[in-house]
Protein backbone atom coordinates (compact mmCIF):
# COMPACT_ATOMS: atom_id res chain seq x y z
CA UNK A 1 0.00 0.00 0.00
CA UNK A 2 1.48 3.33 -1.08
CA UNK A 3 1.98 5.57 1.97
CA UNK A 4 2.51 9.32 2.08
CA UNK A 5 4.09 11.01 5.09
CA UNK A 6 2.71 14.44 5.94
CA UNK A 7 4.10 16.90 8.47
CA UNK A 8 4.00 20.63 9.09
CA UNK A 9 6.60 23.32 8.59
CA UNK A 10 7.68 23.38 12.26
CA UNK A 11 9.52 20.07 11.73
CA UNK A 12 13.28 20.55 11.33
CA UNK A 13 14.21 18.66 8.17
CA UNK A 14 17.30 18.40 5.99
CA UNK A 15 17.03 19.64 2.41
CA UNK A 16 17.28 16.04 1.24
CA UNK A 17 14.26 15.06 3.33
CA UNK A 18 12.29 18.11 2.22
CA UNK A 19 12.77 16.96 -1.37
CA UNK A 20 11.66 13.38 -0.70
CA UNK A 21 8.80 12.67 -3.14
CA UNK A 22 6.82 10.81 -0.46
CA UNK A 23 6.89 13.72 1.99
CA UNK A 24 4.32 16.52 2.01
CA UNK A 25 4.66 19.59 4.23
CA UNK A 26 1.79 21.74 5.46
CA UNK A 27 2.99 25.36 5.89
CA UNK A 28 1.96 27.16 9.07
CA UNK A 29 1.23 30.89 8.79
CA UNK A 30 3.02 33.56 10.82
CA UNK A 31 1.38 37.01 10.99
CA UNK A 32 3.73 39.97 11.42
CA UNK A 33 2.25 43.48 11.42
CA UNK A 34 -0.86 42.21 9.69
CA UNK A 35 1.01 40.44 6.88
CA UNK A 36 0.77 36.65 6.54
CA UNK A 37 3.94 34.65 5.87
CA UNK A 38 3.83 30.90 5.25
CA UNK A 39 6.72 29.25 7.05
CA UNK A 40 9.22 27.73 4.65
CA UNK A 41 7.64 29.45 1.65
CA UNK A 42 7.35 33.21 2.18
CA UNK A 43 9.78 33.56 5.09
CA UNK A 44 13.00 31.76 5.96
CA UNK A 45 15.07 31.71 9.13
CA UNK A 46 17.71 34.15 7.96
CA UNK A 47 15.27 37.01 7.48
CA UNK A 48 12.77 36.16 10.17
CA UNK A 49 14.40 37.39 13.36
CA UNK A 50 15.21 40.75 11.81
CA UNK A 51 11.56 41.01 10.81
CA UNK A 52 10.50 39.91 14.30
CA UNK A 53 12.72 42.43 16.06
CA UNK A 54 11.47 45.29 13.89
CA UNK A 55 7.78 44.43 14.10
CA UNK A 56 5.43 47.06 15.50
CA UNK A 57 2.91 44.54 16.82
CA UNK A 58 3.38 41.26 18.69
CA UNK A 59 3.56 38.55 15.98
CA UNK A 60 1.09 35.68 16.02
CA UNK A 61 0.68 32.32 14.32
CA UNK A 62 -2.35 30.61 12.86
CA UNK A 63 -3.47 27.10 12.02
CA UNK A 64 -3.19 25.97 8.40
CA UNK A 65 -6.26 26.42 6.25
CA UNK A 66 -8.47 23.32 6.47
CA UNK A 67 -9.46 23.87 2.83
CA UNK A 68 -5.81 23.79 1.73
CA UNK A 69 -5.19 20.65 3.78
CA UNK A 70 -8.18 18.89 2.21
CA UNK A 71 -6.94 19.91 -1.21
CA UNK A 72 -3.53 18.43 -0.34
CA UNK A 73 -5.18 15.13 0.59
CA UNK A 74 -7.03 15.12 -2.73
CA UNK A 75 -3.82 15.77 -4.68
CA UNK A 76 -2.00 13.03 -2.76
CA UNK A 77 -4.74 10.53 -3.57
CA UNK A 78 -4.52 11.46 -7.26
CA UNK A 79 -0.81 10.58 -7.12
CA UNK A 80 -1.72 7.03 -6.18
CA UNK A 81 -1.27 7.16 -2.41
CA UNK A 82 -3.77 5.05 -0.49
CA UNK A 83 -2.92 6.22 3.02
CA UNK A 84 -1.18 9.10 4.79
CA UNK A 85 0.52 9.26 8.17
CA UNK A 86 0.34 12.83 9.45
CA UNK A 87 2.96 13.77 12.05
CA UNK A 88 2.31 17.20 13.52
CA UNK A 89 3.37 19.56 16.27
CA UNK A 90 2.11 19.03 19.79
CA UNK A 91 -1.54 19.53 20.60
CA UNK A 92 -0.28 21.47 23.60
CA UNK A 93 0.99 24.17 21.22
CA UNK A 94 -1.56 24.06 18.41
CA UNK A 95 -5.10 22.77 17.96
CA UNK A 96 -4.37 21.61 14.40
CA UNK A 97 -3.74 17.93 15.20
CA UNK A 98 -7.01 17.73 17.16
CA UNK A 99 -8.92 19.27 14.25
CA UNK A 100 -7.25 16.87 11.83
CA UNK A 101 -8.11 13.90 14.06
CA UNK A 102 -11.75 14.99 14.13
CA UNK A 103 -12.07 15.30 10.36
CA UNK A 104 -9.90 12.29 9.35
CA UNK A 105 -12.77 9.73 9.35
CA UNK A 106 -14.66 11.85 6.82
CA UNK A 107 -11.82 11.97 4.28
CA UNK A 108 -12.81 9.61 1.50
CA UNK A 109 -9.88 9.87 -0.92
CA UNK A 110 -7.37 8.09 1.32
CA UNK A 111 -6.93 6.69 4.83
CA UNK A 112 -5.53 9.37 7.12
CA UNK A 113 -3.65 8.55 10.33
CA UNK A 114 -3.07 11.67 12.48
CA UNK A 115 -0.18 11.44 14.97
CA UNK A 116 0.43 13.94 17.77
CA UNK A 117 4.22 14.13 18.16
CA UNK A 118 3.83 15.89 21.55
CA UNK A 119 6.83 17.95 20.46
CA UNK A 120 8.06 19.90 17.41
CA UNK A 121 11.26 20.91 15.57
CA UNK A 122 14.14 18.37 15.53
CA UNK A 123 12.58 15.47 17.47
CA UNK A 124 9.50 15.69 15.25
CA UNK A 125 11.71 15.87 12.18
CA UNK A 126 13.47 12.71 13.34
CA UNK A 127 10.09 10.99 13.65
CA UNK A 128 9.26 12.10 10.11
CA UNK A 129 12.58 10.73 8.83
CA UNK A 130 11.96 7.39 10.54
CA UNK A 131 8.41 7.15 9.19
CA UNK A 132 9.61 7.89 5.66
CA UNK A 133 12.19 5.10 5.78
CA UNK A 134 9.61 2.64 7.07
CA UNK A 135 7.03 3.68 4.47
CA UNK A 136 9.56 3.30 1.68
CA UNK A 137 10.35 -0.17 3.01
CA UNK A 138 6.63 -0.91 2.55
CA UNK A 139 5.95 -1.37 6.25
CA UNK A 140 2.35 -1.10 7.36
CA UNK A 141 0.76 2.01 8.83
CA UNK A 142 0.24 0.08 12.06
CA UNK A 143 3.97 -0.74 12.29
CA UNK A 144 4.95 2.86 11.55
CA UNK A 145 2.56 4.24 14.17
CA UNK A 146 3.78 1.71 16.73
CA UNK A 147 7.37 2.85 16.10
CA UNK A 148 6.36 6.51 16.42
CA UNK A 149 4.60 5.73 19.69
CA UNK A 150 7.78 4.13 21.01
CA UNK A 151 9.90 7.10 19.94
CA UNK A 152 7.46 9.52 21.53
CA UNK A 153 7.70 7.70 24.88
CA UNK A 154 11.31 8.90 25.17
CA UNK A 155 10.73 12.48 24.02
CA UNK A 156 11.96 15.09 26.48
CA UNK A 157 12.76 18.75 25.92
CA UNK A 158 13.99 21.59 28.14
CA UNK A 159 13.98 25.24 27.11
CA UNK A 160 16.12 28.14 28.27
CA UNK A 161 14.50 31.30 26.93
CA UNK A 162 15.80 34.84 26.86
CA UNK A 163 12.44 36.56 27.40
CA UNK A 164 9.70 34.73 29.29
CA UNK A 165 7.20 37.48 28.43
CA UNK A 166 7.02 36.22 24.84
CA UNK A 167 5.76 32.79 25.90
CA UNK A 168 3.27 34.30 28.31
CA UNK A 169 1.91 36.82 25.80
CA UNK A 170 1.57 34.11 23.18
CA UNK A 171 -0.32 31.89 25.62
CA UNK A 172 2.02 28.93 25.18
CA UNK A 173 3.31 28.77 28.76
CA UNK A 174 0.85 26.80 30.88
CA UNK A 175 -0.26 28.91 33.87
CA UNK A 176 2.09 31.60 32.56
CA UNK A 177 0.02 34.57 33.66
CA UNK A 178 0.10 33.34 37.26
CA UNK A 179 3.85 32.75 37.17
CA UNK A 180 5.18 35.77 35.34
CA UNK A 181 5.43 38.14 38.32
CA UNK A 182 7.73 35.82 40.24
CA UNK A 183 9.87 34.86 37.25
CA UNK A 184 10.79 38.16 35.62
CA UNK A 185 14.17 38.39 37.36
CA UNK A 186 15.28 34.82 36.75
CA UNK A 187 16.05 32.54 33.82
CA UNK A 188 13.76 29.55 34.38
CA UNK A 189 14.14 26.19 32.74
CA UNK A 190 10.94 25.22 30.98
CA UNK A 191 10.02 21.78 29.74
CA UNK A 192 7.55 19.96 27.55
CA UNK A 193 5.16 18.01 29.76
CA UNK A 194 2.59 15.93 27.93
CA UNK A 195 3.00 18.24 24.96
CA UNK A 196 2.58 21.52 26.87
CA UNK A 197 5.28 23.97 27.97
CA UNK A 198 5.50 24.27 31.77
CA UNK A 199 7.92 25.62 34.36
CA UNK A 200 10.53 23.06 35.39
CA UNK A 201 13.01 24.92 37.61
CA UNK A 202 13.81 28.47 38.70
CA UNK A 203 17.42 29.42 37.90
CA UNK A 204 19.16 32.73 38.58
CA UNK A 205 21.22 33.14 35.41
CA UNK A 206 21.35 31.95 31.81
CA UNK A 207 24.74 30.32 32.36
CA UNK A 208 23.44 28.30 35.32
CA UNK A 209 20.26 27.43 33.45
CA UNK A 210 22.23 26.04 30.50
CA UNK A 211 24.49 24.08 32.85
CA UNK A 212 21.48 22.64 34.65
CA UNK A 213 19.84 21.64 31.36
CA UNK A 214 23.05 19.82 30.42
CA UNK A 215 22.95 17.92 33.72
CA UNK A 216 19.32 16.94 33.15
CA UNK A 217 20.14 15.53 29.71
CA UNK A 218 23.14 13.59 31.07
CA UNK A 219 20.96 12.01 33.75
CA UNK A 220 18.31 11.27 31.12
CA UNK A 221 20.88 9.37 29.06
CA UNK A 222 22.19 7.39 32.03
CA UNK A 223 18.79 6.25 33.25
CA UNK A 224 17.34 5.39 29.84
CA UNK A 225 16.93 1.74 28.92
CA UNK A 226 16.53 2.68 25.26
CA UNK A 227 18.88 4.27 22.74
CA UNK A 228 18.38 8.02 22.52
CA UNK A 229 19.15 10.70 19.96
CA UNK A 230 19.86 14.18 21.32
CA UNK A 231 19.36 17.65 19.86
CA UNK A 232 20.51 21.18 20.63
CA UNK A 233 18.09 23.58 18.96
CA UNK A 234 18.70 27.32 18.84
CA UNK A 235 16.83 30.49 17.93
CA UNK A 236 19.52 32.49 16.12
CA UNK A 237 22.19 31.48 18.68
CA UNK A 238 24.45 29.09 16.76
CA UNK A 239 27.61 29.87 18.76
CA UNK A 240 25.92 28.95 22.05
CA UNK A 241 24.44 25.80 20.51
CA UNK A 242 27.87 24.71 19.26
CA UNK A 243 29.35 25.26 22.70
CA UNK A 244 26.56 23.27 24.35
CA UNK A 245 27.04 20.43 21.87
CA UNK A 246 30.76 20.33 22.62
CA UNK A 247 30.14 20.23 26.36
CA UNK A 248 27.53 17.49 25.99
CA UNK A 249 29.98 15.42 23.93
CA UNK A 250 32.57 15.78 26.68
CA UNK A 251 30.06 14.77 29.34
CA UNK A 252 28.70 11.78 27.37
CA UNK A 253 31.40 10.29 25.10
CA UNK A 254 29.87 8.84 21.94
CA UNK A 255 26.57 10.73 22.31
CA UNK A 256 24.46 10.95 19.15
CA UNK A 257 23.70 14.67 19.06
CA UNK A 258 22.82 17.20 16.36
CA UNK A 259 22.36 20.96 16.16
CA UNK A 260 19.38 22.57 14.47
CA UNK A 261 17.46 25.82 14.25
CA UNK A 262 14.09 26.84 15.60
CA UNK A 263 11.86 27.99 12.75
CA UNK A 264 9.72 31.13 12.53
CA UNK A 265 6.53 29.61 13.99
CA UNK A 266 8.14 28.26 17.16
CA UNK A 267 10.53 31.24 17.26
CA UNK A 268 7.50 33.52 17.45
CA UNK A 269 6.45 31.85 20.69
CA UNK A 270 9.77 31.32 22.48
CA UNK A 271 11.73 34.30 21.15
CA UNK A 272 15.20 34.92 19.80
CA UNK A 273 18.25 33.43 21.60
CA UNK A 274 16.31 30.52 23.12
CA UNK A 275 18.17 27.22 23.46
CA UNK A 276 16.34 23.89 23.57
CA UNK A 277 17.84 20.62 24.80
CA UNK A 278 15.87 17.64 23.54
CA UNK A 279 16.02 13.89 23.13
CA UNK A 280 13.95 11.26 21.35
CA UNK A 281 13.96 7.49 21.20
CA UNK A 282 15.77 5.95 18.25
Amino acid sequence: MKTAIITDSTAFLSEELKNNPNLFIVPIPVIVDGKIYNEGIDIELGAYYELLNNSKEFPTTSQPSIGEVLEMFSDIAKQGYEQAICIHLSSGISGFINNLTAMAPGIEELKVYPFDSKITSMPMGYMVETALKMAEADESAEAILAKLDKMREDVEAYLVVDDLNILVRGGRLKNGAALIGSLLKIKPILKFEDGSIVLSEKIRSTKKALSRAEDIMVKRQKKSKNELKFFIIHANSLAIAELEKKEMEEMIPGIDIEIGQIGPVIGTHIGENAIVFACCGK
